[in-house]
């Protein structure tokens, strides 16, 4: 559980939360109000236009869907586990996650629809590579799944019933990081439109590339 959570995972957990948040804000104030991790308000969406018979938001919304499922497919080539593990090639994957936010930037400013797709597909990656760890669910992108948490750990601590501290801690983690990317990419957005961007992909870049060395070093160290 949370319990066993080492400090990679919090630490990656955050970061990737704040990520997600700032590629969701961007999508949503720019183009055509798009959220990009909000697929249940977007899977909503696609009904009603199919129910209005709108067939161009119909298309787009099946688009958006489609595109996050394809990168968690992606996620499964490279990470081929859902259980997060030392080893794996995360690195990889974020690389590929920094290459597609910051290509999205130019198609986002040409207003092609590639924009926000190409930003589903980055964030379905980002998404499926950090599921569980230790029997922990760990969800980055988006944030229903600890607001559930959170009250049922709340609804546990009124009962009297024994409290997963560190589970609880877990949620306000990814829900504040959340929160914090939304604030970041709304001021960033203001200021420099969709090259707001850039900052979440240098973030999963350098994420990458820093778990990338952390893990030669330790498995030099265990060679050792």
């Amino acid at each position: 559980m949370a319990e066993r959570l080492a400090t990679w995972v919090w630490t990656g957990a955050g970061a990737l939360a704040f990520v997600a948040g700032m590629v969701n804000v961007v999508g949503y104030l720019g183009f055509e109000h798009q959220a990009i991790t909000h697929l249940t308000g977007t899977t909503t969406l696609l009904g009603a236009a199919l129910a209005d018979g709108n067939g161009r938001a119909a298309w787009q919304l099946a688009a958006m869907l489609l595109a996050f499922v394809a990168g968690a497919a992606l996620s499964g080539l490279l990470v081929q586990d859902a259980t997060l593990r030392l080893g794996r090639r995360y690195g990889v994957a974020l690389a590929i996650e920094a290459v597609l936010l910051a290509a999205a930037v130019p198609l986002f400013e040409g207003g092609h629809f590639a924009g926000p797709v190409l930003a589903a597909v980055a964030i379905g990656l980002q998404n499926a590579m950090a599921t569980t760890y230790s029997g922990a669910v760990v969800r980055t992108s988006h944030v229903s799944g600890m607001f559930t948490d959170l009250g049922i750990t709340l609804g546990h601590a009124l009962r009297g019933l024994p409290v997963a501290r560190r589970r609880l801690w877990l949620c306000l983690l990814i829900i504040s990081a959340f929160l914090a990317g939304g604030i970041a990419g709304a001021l960033l957005f203001a200021a420099v439109d969709y090259r707001a961007l850039y900052l979440p992909a240098l973030l999963t870049g350098l994420t990458g590339l820093s778990y990338t060395i952390w893990k030669h070093k330790r498995r030099d160290a265990d060679e050792k």
